[in-house]
């Protein structure tokens, strides 16, 4: 499960003129204790979190697999500040990404890429069951999707995504290239077992 600190928002400076980026965060000694996500009906203090309970069950339910995704892409660093990320990917080629917990009030996650003018944040938006980037119109039901999308641009906004652990399993490496090969939507007709199908479809994207 994805846990959040609440840190104040400093006025974030844009490096991009479409994407308002993310403030750094204040220092670790005004930061809470991590909280975790709050069900629907759950009703928290003003002060527990900087986070809005859920509005519905379906907006729950879409955080709460984005999070299970994100544990198993091993490219979500989790907590990790602003300047920690940009530090990680400072000496990493041009479209290099990872995925952390957003510091800022009211946002579940936040892209960190290097960019040609190098490392920058973008907040990932989470709105009536949709995602997207901040600043673009484009929304997804799906965190992954998104990821997707942005990876196959022409424009190559995200290229490779920095994974905690570099060498890959073989397991995973066999479950992206038969997703690569039947696509998604056609899992459930691969003739194998019903294990195999649940560890293909546990993570189903080529990332």
């Amino acid at each position: 499960m994805v846990a959040h600190s609440k840190v104040a928002a400093d006025n974030a400076v844009s490096a991009d003129r479409r994407c308002r980026l993310e403030p750094p965060a204040r220092d670790p000694s005004q930061a809470r204790a991590p909280r975790g996500l709050a069900r629907p009906s759950t009703v928290q203090a003003q002060s527990d979190t900087h986070f809005r309970t859920f509005r519905s069950q379906a907006d729950f339910s879409s955080i709460t697999r984005a999070s299970t995704l994100l544990d198993a892409c091993g490219f979500y660093w989790g907590p990790l500040t602003v300047s920690a990320a940009h530090e990680k990917l400072k000496g990493e080629p041009e479209g290099t990404f990872l995925i952390r917990d957003s510091r800022q009030k009211n946002c579940f996650f936040a892209i960190s890429v290097k960019t040609a003018t190098g490392p920058t944040s973008i907040r990932i938006n989470f709105q009536a069951g949709r995602f997207s980037l901040d600043g673009s119109k484009e929304t997804f039901d799906c965190l992954f999707k998104l990821l997707e999308h942005y990876i196959s641009s022409p424009r190559k906004v995200l290229v490779t995504p920095l994974r905690k652990v570099r060498m890959r399993s073989l397991q995973e490496l066999c479950r992206k290239s038969i997703v690569a090969t039947y696509g998604r939507e056609n899992l459930n007709h691969i003739p194998l077992n019903p294990v195999l199908k649940d560890y293909l479809k546990s993570f189903p994207f080529q990332i």
